[in-house]
């Protein structure tokens, strides 16, 4: 069974950055688009950014575009996300995910990520 363990969260202040790695715990994961998402407070779980399994294709939602990246390094099972310009509705706990839609079959743990005003 394919584990993800997310890590990089913290608190950060508006307008800064922040990087969160994703780690995989086989080389199977290599399969799998990658996605990310983020769980705000009261709000459903949302899709911000996937990167295809060879790393050549990325989807943006809205809000990340132009601020946000995605990269993976399937050498090293890991996926990096990037996030420039952070706004306080960036706030939420963010999790990675094998695949682009909030029915992926593996999870982490999440982790949080607070921006402060």
């Amino acid at each position: 069974q394919l584990r993800l363990v997310e890590s990089g969260g913290g608190l950060v202040q508006s307008g800064g950055s922040l990087r969160l790695s994703c780690a995989a715990s086989e080389f199977t994961w290599a399969y799998y688009a990658i996605g990310w998402f983020r769980q705000a407070p009261g709000k459903e779980r949302e899709v911000v950014i996937c990167i295809s399994n060879s790393g050549g294709s990325t989807n943006y939602s809205v809000s990340a575009k132009g601020r946000f990246s995605i990269s993976r390094d399937n050498a090293k099972n890991t996926v990096v996300l990037q996030m420039n310009s952070l706004k306080p509705e960036d706030t939420g706990v963010y999790y990675c995910a094998s695949g682009c839609e909030t029915t992926a079959s593996y999870w982490g743990q999440g982790t949080q990520v607070t921006v402060s005003s």
